[in-house]
């Protein structure tokens, strides 16, 4: 008989330790585990691993990964999720080979979650949930919309919640006052998590009205992992029930809350006679003798790339994250002059801490045009025969009429790349700003320019898309391009919006973001009109929000007539939209120095947090250097 099974039906895999994308200072506040102790929590979870059962074998992965030995882990579970057939198994498996840094297993569950097979989809949300990823999040929001089946809501909210969604966080504190009393003691199970303080009371009422021994279980440590000191006292007690199902939860609660007076008995339990007991016990020995990630909601910002006289200009930034969790934040780096016709390359540095710290740089791309390389995409573009393909694309400048756009692909995590592809192909000179190459559903790439035949001579561009439908291989001209006055459409960007147009944000010196749609994938365009806010010549970046849907513009909201480029790059603004575009709610400023200047941002989203990059120029020296930004989504929300 499987002893530990959550009483609806779902497997005790509900249960983790912090996997949020952990940044800032740890907390020093551990236990001391002697030697013994730790080797013997170590066998533990590795004749755990071994074990037949199938998951408390998951739980000892966790537990090893937690402690360290995700190598292990990595080489003992990837041949077994090549083998299995079964959706549940695929996802525990996918679930703990990402948690030990193989990122590239997501996919296994957002499948599973996305195919029609319920039989993985409740799997698929708890163990997204616990690693915390979401993938575009396109399909945890189409579950969570879901009205058959309140327990995939509730894992699909889990997950959209942690990462940042404040309608799927209400919802949750919603089930704590459902009727049945099992949907109250999950939503309170995961709300121990990705909740705060204020959430005890609710707890509390809910642990007071259980009317099953284990429901009341749950509701304490929960409690505990809030803070609550009676939880915590409550969980203590349980760690000695004679039901081992009490004791495991309570071992697995101890590393969740930080129990560091758990010490003792977390060791004593190590003999337990049930098996899954013994691997929690050994896990959260392990997490509280070591640091835990520190607080999600910091605000992460400094100056990666900074000028010096040889290279005053740092700009036009992209950021990917790598399969091994680490982040890739690529630049153009300019020679002895801050002019787009400087000599430039473009360079790389790696972090492993979130963005707190950064590697030496090393060239990513080499110069190789007659002017310049510059203005950097990373994209990760998997194909079948290549799954983690990374993306970069470049501009070559040779001359005033000669710019145009390359693109690379690397199979080993950006070590190398292979030969460059053009993907302007026609004359003239082709502005593709950094961080703008799009995938639409349809799986067509869309790489947006702005194109004029000499920037001197001409200097009025139009802006139109090249498009490839073979993975990137080959690219051709749109049909059609979007015209505007003056100096004409710049600097465009593009977005597929939920009925499936897409839509084109311009440049322009009308003292507003122009826009334009598509209804073929972006080979025709409507008439352009203005997106609403104001704004100076300067480009905006537009994406969506990965945990809710809604679209985040990035723009300078300023304009003056009479000043050149209609105004300052100064406030760097946010806002949100809710309706594909039409109105913008929840304005946030994140640059306001009148002194400098902020522009050409980049931004992904990783987890919880949205990403960004832009330049800082101090105008009085002419200098440009390039910020890293690191938020949490919930901040645009606030």
């Amino acid at each position: 008989m499987k002893l530990l099974r959550i009483l609806t039906g779902i497997s005790v895999t509900l249960f983790i330790s912090s996997g949020f994308w952990g940044c800032g200072e740890p907390d020093s506040d551990l236990i001391q585990l002697s030697d013994n102790h730790r080797a013997k929590s170590l066998k533990v979870l590795r004749a755990g691993l071994r074990s037949v059962e199938f998951w408390p074998s998951m739980h000892a992965a966790e537990g090893l990964t937690l402690g360290g030995y995700g190598n292990e882990v990595v080489t003992y579970l990837e041949p077994k999720l090549l083998g299995e057939m079964d959706d549940q198994k695929r996802c525990g498996l996918a679930r703990e080979l990402v948690r030990a840094g193989k990122k590239e297993y997501v996919q296994v569950m957002l499948d599973i979650l996305a195919s029609d097979d319920p039989h993985g989809h409740v799997h698929a949300a708890e163990s997204l949930y616990k690693v915390g990823e979401l993938g575009d999040g396109s399909i945890l929001r189409r579950r969570y919309k879901e009205m058959s089946n309140v327990t995939l809501k509730i894992m699909a909210a889990a997950a959209l919640g942690r990462g940042g969604n404040p309608e799927a966080m209400a919802y949750l504190r919603d089930q704590l006052n459902h009727s049945d009393l099992n949907i109250v003691r999950i939503a309170g199970w995961v709300l121990a998590r990705i909740g705060n303080e204020k959430d005890i009371p609710a707890l509390q009422r809910a642990r007071d009205n259980a009317d099953l021994d284990l429901q009341r279980v749950f509701h304490q440590h929960s409690l505990a992992a809030l803070g609550d000191e009676e939880g915590l006292q409550s969980l203590l007690a349980n760690l000695s029930s004679d039901d081992a199902v009490t004791r495991t939860y309570s071992a697995t609660f101890a590393g969740d809350a930080r129990a560091l007076e758990a010490k003792d008995q977390l060791i004593v339990l190590l003999d337990d006679e049930n098996l899954d007991t013994r691997i929690r016990a050994a896990q959260s020995l392990l997490a509280l003798s070591t640091s835990p990630t520190a607080d999600h909601e910091e605000d992460i910002a400094n100056l990666v790339y900074t000028p010096t006289d040889e290279n005053p200009r740092y700009t036009e930034g992209s950021v990917l994250e790598l399969n091994d969790g680490s982040l890739l934040f690529a630049i153009t780096e300019f020679f002895d002059s801050g002019s787009d016709f400087a000599k430039a390359h473009i360079i790389a540095r790696r972090s492993e801490d979130c963005g707190l710290s950064w590697s030496e740089p090393r060239i990513l791309q080499k110069n190789t045009g007659g002017l310049n390389c510059m203005s950097v995409t990373l994209r990760r573009l998997p194909t079948p025969d290549s799954p983690q393909r990374i993306a970069l694309f470049y501009l070559q400048k040779n001359s005033h009429s000669d710019l145009d756009l390359f693109v690379k692909y690397s199979n080993d995590e950006a070590e190398s790349f292979g030969d460059a592809i053009l993907v302007t192909d026609m004359p003239g000179y082709h502005v593709v700003n950094n961080d703008r190459v799009t995938q639409l559903s349809t799986g067509r790439l869309l790489a947006p320019a702005a194109s004029t035949p000499d920037v001197t001579e001409v200097n009025h561009f139009e802006s139109r898309c090249f498009i490839s439908d073979d993975q990137g291989q080959s690219w051709r001209a749109g049909k059609e391009a979007v015209d505007l006055p003056q100096r004409g459409a710049m600097e465009p960007e593009v977005i597929e919006l939920q009925d499936g147009r897409v839509m084109m944000i311009i440049r322009n010196q009308l003292g507003t973001i122009s826009k334009a749609h598509s209804t073929d994938g972006g080979e025709t365009w409507s008439e352009p009109s203005s997106l609403g806010p104001i704004a100076p010549e300067a480009p905006a970046t537009l994406r969506r929000i990965s945990s809710t849907g809604d679209l985040l513009l990035i723009w300078n909201k300023n304009v003056d007539p009479g000043a050149s480029l209609g105004g300052k790059r100064t406030p760097l603004n946010v806002a949100i939209s809710k309706d594909e575009g039409e109105s913008w709610i929840l304005e946030r400023e994140l640059e306001t120095d009148p002194n400098f200047s902020y522009s050409y941002p980049s931004l992904t989203f990783i987890r919880n947090r949205a990403v960004l990059t832009y330049w800082v120029e101090d105008s009085s020296k002419r200098q440009w250097s390039t910020k890293f930004r690191s938020l949490p989504i919930s901040w645009f929300y606030r």
